[in-house]
């Protein structure tokens, strides 16, 4: 088994390969959201560039952010579990549906917003592979809207295996492959999408220009993380510091406090002795 250098898992290989190759994109989400590819009329790639890697010294999210006959749709993949991704993706869902509306427009003019997860890692308790969330009414289960969708693939449970008559097992497959024999395999069906997707693959992986993207990032990775472990050392030293401090002035107030109390233990006493002196 050769491993490949590059899988899926790569999520600037992810959007390099989609974004190059917009007619796979729109045949991968079609199949994603269980629909047919010639269905879709208007299909537009809205952050089709790969920005600087770092914005406001934080590394770029590499989503693919999509319109599709008015249908925001926000496609990410996510290979750790940092124990936070549901809340991660609603925030997604917030951001994309508080921009779809322009200043003074109705707000029945929003649209739905649809958030695809393709995780490599286990997220629900449950066996099945994919979960599909919206927003119903606790005991009745009515539906309240239609705006908000969340879309969870979570590839360790997905076992099926692939076939030809099957576009959405072969893209799982192909999202969870590690070695060159996997792909060749997915190639090799008879699927012609699957061929292009495979062939644009070695085409994208064999080009300087990943590597230059990959490169800057992991730079960009390590830029962040510097600043990050350098901002949590100079926010324990102030902590420190207040601590310092705040000790010190607790230890002020147990000192006044103690000796306020020897202060009017005195006084009591002097009272009592003068009272004992009068009753003489």
């Amino acid at each position: 088994m050769t491993k490949l250098e590059y899988t899926f898992k790569s999520d600037i290989l992810f959007k390099t390969l989609f974004v190059k190759n917009q007619g796979l994109l729109k045949q991968l989400i079609a199949d994603l959201l269980r629909i047919d590819v010639k269905s879709i009329t208007d299909f537009v790639v809205t952050n089709p560039e790969i920005p600087p890697d770092i914005i406001g010294n934080k590394v770029c999210r590499l989503d693919i952010n999509m319109l599709i006959d008015n249908i925001v749709v926000d496609i990410e993949l996510q290979v750790y579990n940092e124990n936070n991704y549901p809340e991660r993706t609603l925030y997604y869902w917030a951001r994309e549906y508080s921009l779809a509306l322009e200043e003074g427009e109705d707000y029945s003019k929003l649209p739905q917003v649809i958030v695809i997860s393709i995780m490599h890692f286990k997220l629900f308790e449950c066996p099945e592979y994919y979960s599909d969330f919206f927003v119903l009414e606790k005991t009745r289960h009515t539906q309240l809207t239609d705006k908000l969708r969340l879309m969870y693939f979570e590839l360790p449970k997905f076992t099926n295996k692939i076939s030809k008559n099957n576009n959405l097992d072969t893209w799982l497959s192909l999202f969870k492959a590690e070695t060159k024999e996997e792909l060749d395999q997915i190639a090799k069906m008879g699927v012609h999408v699957m061929e292009k997707t495979v062939r644009e693959y070695y085409k994208v992986t064999a080009e300087q220009e990943l590597r230059n993207r990959e490169r800057m990032l992991f730079d960009a990775s390590n830029i962040e993380a510097s600043r990050m472990n350098q901002a949590r050392r100079e926010g324990e030293a102030i902590g420190e510091k207040r601590g310092e401090k705040r000790g010190e002035k607790r230890g002020e107030k147990l000192a006044n406090k103690k000796w306020q109390g020897v202060v009017e233990e005195k006084d009591a006493l002097i009272k009592e002795l003068q009272a004992k002196l009068n009753n003489q």
